[in-house]
């Protein structure tokens, strides 16, 4: 693909095939996603029916696509350098004369004008032929096919300077008195100025890759298995889950796993964005990629592959980069039908110029009408949005910003509320038990084992902490484990009806807990969770479990309130907990005691402030996720959550929200600079290269200068973009 209108009809194509309920078109990444149910067969038909060819992304890998891509670009360089060198001469022999008479009268002298324009038609006619061979061999096809782009532009103007040049210099008879004259500079120099162009632009495309590639470059290629009391040298392709690897200091992780022993401090930043590296022991999880700094370890395999939170950020990266923005859709709209509108345009003012124009009047108006068709080329159209996500999703992921949908960078920009869920998000998600009040009659070494067997089965952070309070404490047997998320839990054990729960499931259920409110209130007001026990049907405990705000999270709070941000917490949390939170925190708004339906009504009602990203990390967020307008994950939650956002935070950082929706603003203004200059300067410079000036100012646009400008355009559009990578560094 050439251009935006390249982009528009492949899409055509694509849903034009049975089947095919979606696609998207990407010319920046050159690559199409398809929605549906189509045969890839007929797929690939008709984008070959299109005028252009496709291959499956999986039959081909990464490596050969960049392969591909490095070649384009040393094949583009060598072909601007002999167009460089062809056209030298034409353009000294030509140009020159016009600005320095005397060269002019030097050159009529030796060689004589018939010899000069011999000379550079046969330049000129090398520079067509080779170098620009691509712009006809594809351009003069789409033409016919009723289906021009942009080398079909380059191909009508560069052809068009070029015949009436040859027809000047061999059969001048021909043409109308006064108006012999030759434009072979003025078709050379196109095809050189837009080499030179494509060349940049293939150059700035693989910076904006970049990311991709930094990504790929962190899994080693060699992990150190231990087998049959050897270590073996192999493949990383060859580990499994649950083989047991040497991990020396200094080198990277080779795939997800799980400390079996040893000490180490490991660095993550490359995968989470966070800059201190951190402590592992036995049983703390690693990620594959990151750098071991200090001790020896051996890991056990947790996921390989494709399974690899690695491997899941590329696809997430990769995805989000082929995605299109709902602000894309009007460039599209418009793109589609740029080049058949030029082509007009250029026919439109060829015939004004040849019947109002002065005399010479066919060469005027021949010079007029190419200047329209090279100016006018789309690639910055096509360009201005696609290079902006490209870039921009690509910064996300070094920073621990992974957008899994390229709307979520559009939407995010706009979020004027932004809620949390409280456990695992603003705090550490790693409660403790601080205190157990048993009621007269009982105590907490008969009680905390039956209430961490019903919590055992529970994935609840608050389970967690009441189960590690009673490590070492022979844990009874449950039968008929049931829970109500958000609420609590409850099992039979040991002959016992057992109800573990907030004060919301003792209510719910009948049970009286006024024994324990005053104390409950208590807790709460300092910010620690009242959990009540019951055994058949009446309160026996009231445990106090309270989960640290992260250091991290202050910090957030405050970047995201000085944005000018309505902040809330939805959390099923007991009130006066989360309100005691909320207090010390500088949070606005406060909806606890809620479920996760409860969380999605809640969600629903603050959106009426604005628009809203919600952040969690927990099974029971996935609802609030999808409904809001952005839903963010902590990298470190559950699968379901991570699955059911927008974007994820891959270190569980919340500091990094504040740096997403600044990237998404970035990446915004970005995005509308580009699309300012590309259509701005379309809108500018076709009526002046029409001849618009000429009437007043006696100001003409020479091909040769429009070829330049557009190609400079493309160029403009690229480095801006590539202006993103800086994010977060120099702010």
């Amino acid at each position: 693909m050439t251009c935006a209108s390249c982009v528009g009809r492949v899409e055509r194509a694509l849903l034009g095939v049975p089947g095919v309920s979606g696609a998207v078109v990407n010319l920046a990444t050159e690559r199409a996603h398809v929605d549906g149910v189509a045969d890839p067969l007929a797929i690939l038909a008709a984008i070959k029916a299109a005028g252009y060819l496709a291959h499956l992304a999986a039959d081909r890998a990464r490596d050969d696509t960049e392969t591909r891509a490095a070649a384009e670009e040393a094949q583009l360089w060598n072909d601007f350098q002999l167009a460089a060198i062809l056209t030298l001469p034409v353009f000294v022999l030509e140009m020159g004369g016009h600005m320095i008479p005397a060269f002019h009268h030097w050159v009529m002298a030796t060689i004589g004008q018939g010899t000069s324009w011999a000379v550079q038609f046969l330049l000129t006619t090398l520079v067509l032929a080779g170098p620009g061979r691509r712009f006809f061999a594809k351009g003069l096809p789409a033409l016919v096919k009723g289906a021009p782009d942009m080398f079909s532009l380059v191909a009508l103007g560069g052809g068009a300077a070029w015949s009436y040049s040859t027809l000047a210099t061999f059969l001048p008879g021909l043409l109308p008195q006064g108006s012999v004259a030759v434009y072979f500079e003025a078709a050379a120099m196109i095809v050189t100025l837009i080499l030179l162009g494509r060349l940049l632009e293939a150059r700035a495309k693989g910076q904006t890759s970049q990311a991709i590639r930094r990504l790929l470059a962190l899994q080693p290629a060699i992990a150190h298995l231990r087998r049959g009391g050897q270590v073996l040298d192999v493949p990383v392709d060859m580990v499994r889950p649950g083989d047991l690897l040497d991990l020396r200091p200094g080198e990277r992780v080779p795939v997800d796993g799980r400390v079996l022993s040893g000490e180490s401090w490991v660095d993550e930043a490359m995968v989470t964005g966070e800059p201190l590296a951190v402590a592992k022991v036995a049983g703390d999880p690693l990620i594959g990629g990151t750098v071991n700094q200090a001790g020896a370890l051996v890991l056990e395999a947790v996921a390989v592959g494709a399974d690899t939170m690695l491997a899941r950020i590329i696809r997430m990266v990769e995805a989000a980069q082929g995605g299109k923005l709902p602000i894309q859709a009007l460039v599209d709209r418009v793109t589609l039908w740029f080049v058949p509108v030029v082509i007009a345009a250029a026919v439109v003012t060829f015939l004004l110029w040849l019947v109002l124009g002065p005399e010479p009047a066919l060469p005027m108006a021949l010079v007029n009408a190419v200047a329209v068709l090279i100016i006018a080329c789309p690639c910055a159209m096509g360009l201005a949005t696609p290079v902006s996500i490209l870039v921009g999703t690509g910064r996300g992921a070094e920073l621990g910003i992974l957008f899994r949908k390229g709307e979520a960078l559009q939407a995010l920009q706009g979020v004027q509320v932004v809620a949390f869920d409280k456990t695992g998000t603003l705090t550490e998600g790693k409660p403790r038990l601080l205190a157990f009040h048993a009621v007269t009659g009982e105590t907490q070494g008969a009680l905390l084992p039956l209430i961490a067997a019903v919590e055992a089965a529970s994935e609840h952070p608050i389970a967690r902490a009441i189960v590690v309070a009673a490590e070492g404490m022979a844990l009874p047997l449950t039968e008929g484990f049931r829970a109500s998320p958000g609420l609590g839990v409850s099992a039979r054990v040991s002959g016992h009806e057992i109800v573990v729960g907030a004060a919301r499931e003792m209510t719910a259920r009948g049970i009286d807990i006024a024994a324990f409110a005053t104390r409950a209130a208590e807790l709460a007001d300092r910010g620690e969770s009242p959990v009540y026990a019951a055994r058949d049907g009446q309160v026996v405990a009231l445990i106090a479990v309270a989960d640290a705000v992260k250091a991290t999270t202050t910090a957030a709070i405050e970047a995201l309130k000085a944005r000018g941000l309505t902040l809330a917490m939805i959390t099923g949390d007991d009130d006066r907990t989360a309100r005691a939170i909320a207090r010390d925190l500088g949070i606005d708004d406060v909806v606890a005691e809620v479920t996760p339906e409860g969380k999605v009504d809640a969600i629903r009602r603050l959106k009426a402030l604005g628009r809203l990203a919600f952040v969690g990390d927990g099974i029971n967020d996935a609802p609030a996720l999808a409904e809001a307008d952005v839903g963010v994950a902590m990298g470190t939650g559950t699968e379901v959550a991570i699955e059911a956002a927008d974007v994820v935070l891959v270190g569980g950082r919340l500091p990094a929200l504040d740096q997403a929706i600044g990237l998404s603003r970035a990446t915004m203004r970005n995005i509308r600079q580009n699309l300012f200059w590309a259509f701005a300067y379309n809108a500018a410079l076709i009526p002046v290269a029409g001849g618009l000036l000429y009437p007043t100012f006696g100001i003409l646009l020479s091909p040769v200068l429009a070829a330049g400008a557009m190609a400079m355009s493309s160029v403009f559009v690229l480095t801006n973009a590539l202006r993103l990578k800086r994010f977060g560094v120099t702010q």
